[in-house]
């Protein structure tokens, strides 16, 4: 389960799940695209082009997507550090703002689009300073991020600053994605752009999983000692800092060959490569959130994830918290990718007809239900655990939560990105897409993050061992354990949440439900934007 079980539903926290970590239950993989940008843009050539001979641009494509998951994976692993160093939720809540910027990234998208230098290239003017950038801010990370994490001699993390560090890591990562998703649609021919989205989907999940799954497994003693080493030894192979040192050097490296000796193709179509300026894709975006469909399909998938959002946000932080290992948590996600890839290819038959929202409505409360399967988990967690870990059947059960969550997931998934094509008006599909894509990712951010922040709230401690003490805030709970008396749990608020999130959940469905799947049901009309030229 992920740690913040988030990406990020929105975020790109990778492609199979923003906002978003290592089995992520986080929510939807968030979908991407640049606003205007939704075909090739090279002419058609007189003789079909092989994927042979693109081969060298279908390779940098895949490097440049992996070396994006890399900040998603590196920022996944986070709250799963932070856990293990007893970070409160209200701290967690706060670092979950780091997923956001992969689904807001439509604010600054047109800007990206829209101006750069026509001598350099317009995707290597935004690329390779944000790739520099990139690599120079990982290289100084690596020197300030273990005082950040803490010294674990009474010295805790500095959650504000590592908020504030992994928020821009993250801005930056966006940045760059916006510049590669948009130069792969004019790297390649027509008869090869099908070969982006595959590195896209590919790249970004493999480096997702270096930066997460393996830093994680390479990080823990435990992990090092038991696997990889004769000798046991106090520290993992690697740590942040020397994961951060390295990928920034990968990233300084990358981009350099990518300046001097990758060209922007020049048989682009000057006039077809130039977009709408800044002020009329925002006047468009504005225009199209301004249509009643468009409305209201955007206030009820704002709302539709609340009852996932403690399960989703809060499981994965529970069971590190009740001892279950970070890296282990991270390496259960391994099993989960064939059915990742193949889940979206079976739902995608019964999403793709004239009603796909049906498969939405159906799917939602077995994923509210799994909400509280997960909590039963945590709640098992202590009862089973010996000296030695946890028994094999435990992480069975786990394995097994996840990937019943995952077809669940994926079915509302394919479900609302059907949909999306369906209304999306073809005259303006890129930016009409990501507007509704982004929306649906913005769905999943803000319940998680309001769902971690609640935790510490809801729940009820007494002080045991000394009268006349509570545990009501953090100075109460110093001066209990100060007096002698500690503080003990009475009432989990995550348990609290968890049923809370549920009847939320059903409410929605039995509620909202309908009159979301009534939305399919209204004419192309509805769905086009009114523009003048």
């Amino acid at each position: 389960m992920a740690p913040a079980i988030a990406a990020e539903e929105g975020g790109r926290q990778r492609r199979a799940a923003t906002r978003q970590h290592s089995l992520d239950l986080t929510g939807d993989p968030p979908h991407d695209g640049l606003p205007g940008d939704t075909e090739a843009l090279l002419p058609a050539p007189g003789r079909a082009r092989g994927y042979r001979a693109e081969l060298g641009s279908i390779l940098l494509l895949l490097v440049l997507y992996v070396l994006q998951g890399i900040p998603l994976g590196l920022a996944g692993s986070v709250p799963l550090i932070l856990q293990s160093k007893s970070a409160s939720y209200t701290d967690q809540a706060f670092f979950s703002f780091v997923f956001w910027p992969f689904s807001l990234k439509l604010l600054w998208a047109p800007l990206v689009d829209a101006v750069y230098l026509r001598g350099f290239g317009r995707r290597k003017s935004w690329l390779v300073p944000t790739q520099y950038v990139l690599g120079l801010f990982m290289i100084y990370m690596s020197t300030q991020v273990d005082a950040l994490l803490g010294d674990g001699h009474g010295r805790g993390p500095d959650v504000a600053a590592l908020t504030v560090t992994f928020f821009l890591f993250e801005f930056l990562a966006a940045t760059q994605d916006i510049a590669v998703d948009g130069w792969a649609l004019t790297m390649l021919s027509r008869e090869n752009v099908g070969y982006a989205s595959t590195c896209n989907s590919v790249g970004q999940t493999a480096g997702y999983f270096l930066g997460n799954v393996l830093f994680l497994a390479l990080e823990s003693a435990s992990f090092c000692n038991k696997y990889l080493r004769f000798e046991p030894q106090p520290r993992g192979i690697v740590t942040l800092s020397d994961f951060l040192f390295f990928w920034g050097a990968v990233f300084l490296v990358t981009t350099t060959l990518v300046a001097f000796l990758k060209k922007e193709n020049e048989e682009l179509i000057p006039a077809k490569e130039e977009t709408k300026g800044i002020t009329d894709t925002y006047r468009l975006l504005f225009s199209i959130i301004k249509m009643p469909a468009v409305l209201t399909f955007c206030l009820l998938i704002l709302t539709s994830k609340i009852g996932f959002s403690a399960a989703d946000a809060v499981t994965g932080l529970k069971l590190v918290e009740e001892g279950v290992p970070k890296e282990h948590l991270a390496l259960l996600a391994v099993p989960m990718v064939p059915l990742q890839i193949i889940l979206p290819l079976v739902i995608s038959k019964y999403t793709a007809g004239p009603q796909p929202l049906n498969t939405f409505y159906k799917a939602m409360p077995y994923r509210l239900l799994l909400g509280l399967e997960f909590a039963f988990l945590v709640w098992w967690a202590p009862k089973v655990k010996h000296e030695g870990g946890f028994p094999v059947y435990y992480y069975a059960a786990v394995v097994l939560s996840y990937a019943l969550h995952q077809i669940t997931l994926y079915s509302m998934y394919v479900a609302i990105m059907a949909f999306n094509a369906k209304v999306s008006d073809p005259l303006i599909g890129g930016t009409y897409m990501t507007l509704l894509n982004t929306v649906s990712n913005l769905g999943g951010n803000w319940p998680s993050t309001v769902a971690l922040w609640l935790v510490d709230p809801l729940t009820v401690k007494e002080c045991a061992g000394a009268q006349g003490h509570t545990c009501a805030t953090a100075g109460a709970s110093e001066l209990c354990t100060a007096a002698g008396g500690s503080c003990v749990t009475t009432l989990d608020g995550y348990y609290v949440e968890s049923v809370i999130c549920v009847i939320l959940g059903f409410a929605w469905w039995f509620f909202l439900g309908p009159k979301f799947k009534k939305l399919q049901d209204e004419g192309q009309s509805s769905w086009k934007c009114k523009r003048s030229n």
